[in-house]
């Protein structure tokens, strides 16, 4: 959300050379698909993304259903982020030496096998808990790769002056398919099986490995590669410590994503304990959630803006509704407090991606995407059987009222820290008769820090 005409687009750092990405303030909704490079790598990310909401669904499902424990999903979730936590920045300084096209097109082969194999002892009558275990942990190992190079291929398919449009469309994407993959993995599970859902979303890859061989490499952004090297890592770490626009907001996405983001032990515990329903009412939540999602990754792809005061606001909102949500007594409540759950979680998630990928040189891009990745991914190892225990013991409307209190505490910290830092102070007014709250600078206003936020 941005104050004013011909405020920056983007954080940047105030002693270090800015990464020189902008855009404009606001710019048309689905500007990038214009791209064709783009626009291959988007209709593919359609069809997958549809293939692993209904493994996310199948899979969360298939675990409880075997072992009936909120705790097990939680281990589950844990043992597919793992990797990423344990990995990941390793990853990331890969990403940064090898090109990105061919590097996706072995990630994705690996999942796509490895869903196909979770589907043949499925459909056979042999899967155990400990199966769907190692394939969790397996798809992991392929994430510590295949994020970070995700994440920054998109600036070598689009450049500059879109990445804000095409990681918010990337977001718009991934909700949309939230909104038909859980409703077919419900409809799958109920009538013929788990073992189906996982079954499609192995041969879902097709579409964007067919993608990425029909791009044409001459109209991608070229973009210098990390030449092999002692202490890249320790650059990468450095770079970020060193940027306060960054490390913060990697941080505050650290604790809500270790904490707050664990839907698949909340969401399947209130559907199954509090509610007393089926994988129908489960995957109902989700597409709700998504709707949500998508409404908030498509006002993020219009609005051309990435601010750190929107993160926390956003945080703050999210916090709260979590709360609202644990103690609603009816299913018809729960079920819609869903939707603006899942708006505000994609604002802050959409706001993290972008301020970061916009304040970041290229030439490190994948070692920092790879630190965010890890933290907002692999805090789940840490958090989810936490959550999944607290959920077993005290139920789930405690755990998520625990989910919603972290994030309002760690957005109110990291939103002061940054205040200080930026040389910053808040103020409420009143602006067109509603409630108007901002920071702004102390003195010195054209500090990077405070125009970041």
């Amino acid at each position: 959300m941005s104050t004013g005409p011909g405020a920056p687009s983007a954080p940047a750092p105030d002693t270090h050379e800015p990464a020189r990405e902008t855009t404009p303030r606001k710019t048309s909704m689905f500007s990038s698909l214009r791209i064709r490079n783009y626009r291959l790598f988007f209709l593919g990310q359609v069809v997958s993304n549809i293939g692993t909401w209904m493994q996310r669904i199948a899979q969360d499902w298939l675990v409880l259903s075997l072992t009936g424990s909120a705790a097990a999903v939680g281990i589950t979730t844990a043992l597919q982020f793992l990797p990423m936590l344990l990995f990941g920045l390793y990853g990331g300084v890969l990403v940064d030496r090898l090109r990105k096209r061919p590097t996706l097109v072995v990630t994705q082969s690996a999942m796509a096998l490895t869903a196909i194999a979770l589907a043949v002892l499925t459909l056979t009558g042999q899967v155990q808990v400990w199966h769907v275990y190692v394939a969790a942990f397996a798809v992991g190992l392929a994430t510590v790769v295949d994020n970070p190079a995700r994440q920054s291929f998109v600036s070598e398919l689009v450049g500059p002056e879109q990445l804000q449009n095409a990681v918010s469309l990337n977001s718009a994407n991934f909700q949309s398919a939230r909104l038909v993959g859980p409703a077919v993995a419900g409809l799958l599970i109920t009538g013929v099986g788990t073992g189906w859902a996982f079954l499609l979303n192995g041969l879902s890859f097709v579409a964007p490995l067919t993608g990425l061989l029909l791009m044409r490499s001459r109209e991608l952004h070229a973009v210098e590669r990390a030449p092999r090297g002692k202490g890249q890592l320790r650059e990468g770490l450095r770079y970020v410590a060193g940027r306060p626009e960054l490390i913060w907001p990697i941080v505050l996405i650290g604790f809500i994503g270790t904490f707050a983001f664990n839907f698949p032990v909340y969401l399947s515990a209130f559907a199954d304990d509090v509610f007393h329903g089926d994988a129908g009412v489960y995957s109902m939540f989700n597409t709700l959630m998504a709707v949500g999602s998508l409404a908030g990754a498509l006002l993020a792809a219009r609005r051309g803006t990435a601010r750190l005061r929107l993160l926390i606001l956003a945080a703050l909102a999210f916090g709260t509704l979590e709360i609202l949500a644990a103690a609603a007594p009816e299913l018809w409540m729960f079920a819609l407090l869903m939707i603006p759950i899942g708006l505000f979680a994609m604002t802050v998630n959409v706001t993290t991606n972008t301020s970061i990928q916009m304040s970041t040189d290229p030439a490190v891009r994948g070692r920092v995407m790879a630190l965010y990745m890890m933290v907002f991914l692999g805090g789940s190892p840490v958090g989810a059987p936490v959550v999944g225990w607290l959920t077993d013991t005290y139920g789930a409307r405690v755990g998520f009222a625990a989910g919603g209190t972290v994030a309002i505490t760690a957005a109110a910290v990291i939103g002061l820290i940054l205040a200080r830092v930026g040389n910053l102070r808040l103020t409420v007014g009143w602006h067109h008769g509603h409630p108007h709250i901002r920071f702004v600078p102390r003195e010195q206003p054209e500090k990077a820090l405070a125009r970041a936020v």
